[in-house]
């Protein structure tokens, strides 16, 4: 059984010390509606290879963990309907032949492998609303703390517990830089009113400090949170509007546990109209650009010795 595939692309540009980005599956899958989901995904690639950075899309096709779609493996996670497959669900996955569009966690476990060291996502999981009595906090952040890869987020989505996820990277000792920011985006919006400890203002610092990270023996990830430019952001008003709203539909409809979450944004984006997916595909390609910025950096870094 083949533990991983790389696909041709991919395989040749980290040989060549090329930048490669990675790119979660589950976005496409799960997170937006059909047929946009597969323009997107489309467009994500299209972002980096107008840098001159190579993609590599992951997901699980057939068992196999796939570092590098092709055109029809991009057709397969847009219009299948797969599971969501997070670290843990892999070998399982891989036992049954069957498919999975990768979570943040499971993408940055395989980039790693893969040796790809800069990743692009939406948002990061967190720690969710509640946790204390539900223990529910998203595999994102442990997976960090042992997976060398850098994970370029509009932050977490506001539904979660900001703080207490900022805390818990904190105490799995994975930085949090805000790229050319002070203070930890929202997702939706470009401002949480948390404060960080660390910015930087370019990608070629983020390159050496992931430089330093490698050189003094670390073995955790690192989160760059990069916020959607503020015109582009949700109106913080109707986005308090709508999120409050939302969290009374969820408890009139008792809803609990893991479910809460996916209750939660798929009300939001019918209460907004919409708004909300575009604002999410906003900050997507904003991520995926900067993304490329460091990638093209990293390389540069490397091949200076």
């Amino acid at each position: 059984m083949t533990a991983f595939k790389i696909s041709d692309e991919v395989a040749a540009a980290l040989a060549e010390n090329r930048p490669v980005v990675a790119l979660e599956s589950t976005i496409i899958s799960h997170g937006l509606p059909r047929p946009r989901n597969h323009e997107a995904a489309l467009e994500f690639e299209d972002i980096l290879r107008a840098q001159g950075v190579t993609p590599a899309t992951i997901a699980i096709l057939d068992g196999v963990p796939q570092i590098g779609l092709d055109s029809s493996d991009v057709d397969r996670i847009a219009n299948e309907d797969l599971a969501k497959a997070s670290v843990r669900d892999i070998p399982i996955l891989a036992a049954k032949r069957a498919s999975g569009a990768t979570t943040v966690a499971a993408t940055a476990h395989l980039a790693a492998l893969a040796g790809i060291r800069v990743f692009a996502t939406g948002g990061l999981g967190g720690v969710h609303r509640g946790a204390i009595d539900t223990f529910d906090e998203s595999a994102d952040l442990s997976t960090l703390a042992v997976t060398p890869i850098t994970v370029v987020s509009a932050g977490v989505k506001s539904v979660l517990d900001i703080p207490a996820t900022l805390e818990r990277l904190e105490t799995l000792s994975v930085p949090v830089i805000g790229y050319g920011t002070k203070e930890f985006p929202a997702f939706w919006l470009t401002r949480s009113g948390y404060q960080l400890d660390w910015s930087l203002v370019n990608a070629e610092q983020i390159a050496l400090a992931m430089q330093a990270q490698d050189a003094l023996g670390h073995g955790q990830g690192m989160v760059v949170a990069n916020p959607i430019p503020e015109h582009l952001q949700w109106d913080p008003s109707e986005h308090d509007r709508v999120l409050e709203v939302a969290f009374k539909a969820a408890a009139a409809a008792g809803v609990s546990g893991k479910a809460v979450t996916p209750f939660l944004l798929g009300f939001i984006v019918g209460e907004s109209g919409g708004r909300s997916l575009e604002v999410n595909l906003d900050l997507a390609r904003n991520n995926v650009r900067v993304a490329g910025l460091i990638a093209t950096e990293w390389s540069a870094l490397k091949a200076r010795g």
